[in-house]
């Protein structure tokens, strides 16, 4: 299953608009810590599985996932579709690609 994925500056001009996506960040906490994108939610990938049934319950909904480069969105957006949320997807490059491409203030680590 290919898995659905766009740019940073897709994923800006997306976030802008009247009814935003979610932004769902799966870094880890120590991650968030160091920076976020502005509006993003935490949902670490590794308590993924314990916290996303609670958060994550209308699969109708639109989602963003990234992460620090995309790897891990990418696992997490995957397993979302192959749960039925057929709005799930994968912001490439991640939050790296954000700090260089949109927002220099958010730190690169």
């Amino acid at each position: 299953m290919p898995i659905p994925e766009i740019s940073v500056q897709e994923a800006k001009a997306l976030l802008s608009a009247e009814t935003p996506p979610r932004l769902i960040d799966v870094r880890e906490q120590d991650e968030w810590d160091i920076g976020h994108i502005a509006g993003a939610e935490l949902l670490p990938l590794s308590r993924f599985g314990e916290l996303a049934p609670e958060r994550l319950t209308d699969p109708d909904e639109a989602l963003l996932i990234y992460c620090h480069h995309g790897g891990r969105s990418g696992r997490v957006t995957e397993f979302l579709l192959r749960q039925g949320f057929t709005k799930a997807t994968n912001v490439a490059g991640g939050i790296d690609a954000w700090s260089v491409e949109i927002d220099p203030n958010v730190p690169r680590y």
